[in-house]
């Protein structure tokens, strides 16, 4: 990756992105960008990382041609199937990353945030694989609409502590993993998404560029050629998309499309359109684009889905979005609920809420016939049946 869009030394990405650490945590953040590269790029970690994505995760996960889906758009669209990850989601490949790093700087507990739940379940199935402990802080609200994964994460061994501030959803169990850090600093924080101080948008974003790099072998297997005409990511703090986009991002002919959250409508007072009403701040170590009051208070999103009901967006993303390199399309609670039934009954697969987002902005975008548009279908659905069943049981989807 060029330095337009590489992280700098200081951890930014271009007016993005630093370290705005907490003095208690300076000590873990300066040990973690004192080491980071030179653990990961060693070749030691390279292969044990690799074999885990390969014989543990059971990637590469497949690109799939939508065929129908394809037909309903008039041009191609391939999936790129992360639903088929061990877990469920991408959210495993920076957990494995994450906790070998964490081995290697002699960590003997893990902390983690997590929305949706898919990140808890990683973390909590990287912990029982290496033998550690693990808390897990997720809000009160979304320990209600997602037990499947509630209930996951506790039969994998881990403590899910509830976060009861504020929205009570992903900012709060944040805001509650951070101060867990601050009093104990010995233990390692294991984030899940391309936010944070510095390096956790780098790292995160290392480990999710297999997803980009098994798209480039996989189409040039499919099409010959490695590139295709456009990809699209939901994008909340934005780990599945900057892995989506990673190895594009130097391509100026890939469209580079960003479907983030608009909830009930960008301007209902209940969205997660960060790009759209956010300003650039700080939140949870970085300076990036958030939700926030003229005083710098934080405005609560809204998301029907977990995983993308933050007021914030990565670093990567802002800076993507503010240099014009990607563009936004904005997809209501609605709009994803409909994309969802229209994949499950065009092609059989059945998607993650925060994926059918992606999804949906097919239907605000044009693409010529000959195009080749990738989907990321960063999760499967498992853990919004209870939404699905009651979008059904009451009519408010069209299919």
């Amino acid at each position: 990756m060029s330095k337009k869009y590489q992280v700098s030394s200081d951890g930014y990405y271009g007016d993005f992105g630093g370290a705005w650490v907490p003095e208690m945590l300076y000590k873990n953040v300066e040990e973690l960008q004192a080491n980071y590269l030179q653990i990961i790029e060693s070749r030691e970690f390279q292969e044990e990382f690799r074999t885990l994505l390969e014989e543990y995760c059971g990637r590469p996960t497949p690109l799939t041609y939508a065929a129908r889906l394809s037909k309903e758009y008039n041009t191609h669209i391939f999936l790129k199937r992360e639903d088929c990850n061990h877990t469920g989601s991408h959210k495993l490949n920076n957990a494995i990353g994450q906790i070998l790093v964490a081995k290697r700087l002699g960590k003997k507990r893990i902390i983690a945030e997590t929305g949706a739940g898919q990140h808890g379940v990683a973390t909590a199935t990287v912990c029982a694989l290496m033998n550690l402990p693990c808390i897990v802080y997720m809000g009160e609200v979304d320990i209600a609409r997602q037990q499947p994964n509630v209930k996951r994460m506790e039969m994998l061994g881990a403590e899910v502590r509830p976060a009861l501030s504020g929205s009570r959803t992903l900012k709060d169990a944040t805001n509650e993993a951070i101060r867990h850090w601050i009093a104990n600093p010995d233990d390692y924080y294991l984030i899940g998404s391309a936010i944070g101080f510095h390096p956790y948008p780098d790292m995160v974003g290392r480990f999710q560029s297999i997803i980009s790099e098994e798209i480039r072998a996989q189409l040039k297997a499919k099409t010959g050629k490695e590139t295709p005409d456009a990809v699209i990511a939901c994008v909340g703090g934005g780990s599945n998309a900057v892995g989506a986009f990673y190895h594009f991002l130097d391509d100026d002919s890939v469209r580079i499309i960003e479907a983030e959250a608009a909830g009930l409508g960008i301007d209902s007072g209940k969205s997660a359109a960060t790009s759209i009403l956010g300003t650039e701040g700080i939140i949870h170590g970085c300076r990036t684009l958030l939700m926030q009051t003229e005083d710098g208070q934080i405005v609560e999103p809204h998301s029907i889905s977990a995983g993308l009901d933050y007021p914030g967006i990565g670093p990567l993303h802002a800076h993507l979005i503010k240099t014009g390199r990607a563009e936004v399309v904005p997809v209501t609670d609605q709009q994803a609920l409909d994309a969802a039934f229209k994949l499950t009954r065009l092609e059989g697969i059945i998607p993650a809420l925060e994926s059918s987002h992606a999804l949906a902005a097919l239907d605000q975008l044009t693409f010529k016939p000959t195009d080749v548009v990738i989907v990321n279908v960063s999760g499967r659905g498992d853990k919004d049946m209870d939404t699905y069943m009651k979008a059904m049981k009451d009519g408010s989807t069209t299919h």
